[in-house]
């Protein structure tokens, strides 16, 4: 689940903000229980457990099912991810470019991959063929076992431009088929051919439907990633806002280049090869495409 610092959230921060519930989400992370039974454990009234209940629901942290006469609570958050607004550097202009996650330059994947658009998957999933499909363009959603594609950016740069700081932002999640929330992938981004490192995503996620996602795309697939912001400057490289490797400015080549180039890739000797998914415009909780910053002076 991803939380920001808004009204939309309030919700969920108000559910967690009890000893109670704290209790019955740490029960319910171990068993399906029934109101009589989480009553048992916390030692209330079945009345004030379902209160409890109700709150957490309302959240999207707990479901319900019917198990014969029974009605029975169920975790359906695995982890929560909690969003601050980004501080930008106004002394810097700013060259800003999206690009659609369909709209990718080279590709090399494995199945079960494919490509979603917003009524319908484009072309045959798992076949990568599909892939080069002109109508690609058109996907809010593409995913792949191993391999990788790979992006293509403007640089609107100029001669006298001085390049401070690249922000590369996307939806990323892992790949299972239908979905696993507990499904560790590594994620390897470069650009312009350098590593800048490689993001570990913990799952690919439907225990909640995405904020964006259409409709038409069933509860049990991929519902939404994680945003990340990989961020280069002229003394390292940062993921979210913390230290993450070496690689500076100074690593790119992008002088008299009219692009930079961004792969997203499942390397053959990753630890975890769990796949990977980008949510584009429409899909998932973040309605943009891969986003690229250029902050010059």
């Amino acid at each position: 689940m991803d939380l920001d610092i808004s009204k939309d959230s309030l919700k969920a921060y108000k559910a967690l903000a009890s000893d109670v519930r704290i209790q019955i989400i740490q029960e319910l992370s171990e068993h399906r229980l029934s109101v009589q039974e989480l009553s048992e454990k916390v030692h209330l009234s079945s009345t004030i457990v379902l209160m409890h209940l109700k709150k957490l629901a309302d959240a999207g942290i707990i479901g319900f099912e019917r198990h014969g006469h029974s009605k029975v609570s169920y975790l359906k958050v695995d982890n929560i991810n909690i969003h601050f607004p980004k501080s930008i550097f106004p002394a810097f202009e700013v060259y800003e470019t999206q690009v659609p996650v369909g709209q990718y330059t080279s590709y090399s994947v494995t199945p079960s991959c494919g490509l979603a658009g917003s009524s319908d998957y484009i072309g045959k999933v798992d076949n990568p063929s599909y892939f080069m499909s002109p109508d690609r363009i058109k996907a809010g959603m593409i995913w792949w076992n191993n391999g990788f594609v790979e992006y293509q950016f403007p640089n609107y740069l100029e001669e006298t431009d001085k390049l401070e700081m690249l922000d590369l932002s996307m939806e990323l999640g892992s790949e299972f088929p239908f979905s696993n929330n507990v499904w560790p992938s590594d994620i390897t981004v470069s650009i312009n051919n350098v590593e800048i490192g490689t993001w570990t995503s913990p799952g690919d996620f439907s225990d909640t439907r995405g904020k964006y996602t259409p409709d038409w795309v069933p509860d049990n697939v991929n519902q939404y990633g994680i945003l990340k912001t990989f961020r280069v400057t002229d003394h390292g490289s940062y993921l979210d806002g913390q230290p993450f490797t070496d690689v500076s400015i100074n690593d790119l080549d992008w002088h008299h280049q009219p692009t930079f180039t961004v792969k997203f890739a499942i390397k053959d000797d990753a630890v975890h090869r769990g796949g990977c998914t980008i949510f584009g415009q429409g899909f998932g909780n973040y309605d943009q495409d891969i986003q690229m910053k250029l902050f010059h002076s």
